[in-house]
């Protein structure tokens, strides 16, 4: 379970980029984000978002996906693809 933002960082060539979840604590919600702060481009144009996850041993990693497939939904990053 650790690290939670590693399967990009090959694709990126690249540290780790950061999380929804960390992004969305540092701004205050997860609606205060826009789909530029967490969708990476790398390698062959392959787009990167890491959705990360609670601390071990605290809460659980399944929210912290929803929370994440919830906000690329919403956000439409389904419908620019080809």
């Amino acid at each position: 379970c650790e690290p939670k933002a590693d399967s990009t960082r090959l694709i990126l060539h690249a540290k780790a980029q950061d999380t929804i979840l960390s992004l969305a604590a540092a701004a205050g919600t997860v609606e205060d984000l826009e789909l530029d702060d967490v969708m990476k481009t790398g390698y062959r144009d392959i787009r990167c978002v890491e959705s990360g996850g609670p601390e071990p041993g605290v809460g659980c990693a399944g929210r912290g996906v929803i929370t994440s497939i919830n906000f690329l939904e919403e956000d439409g990053s389904y419908a620019i693809l080809d």
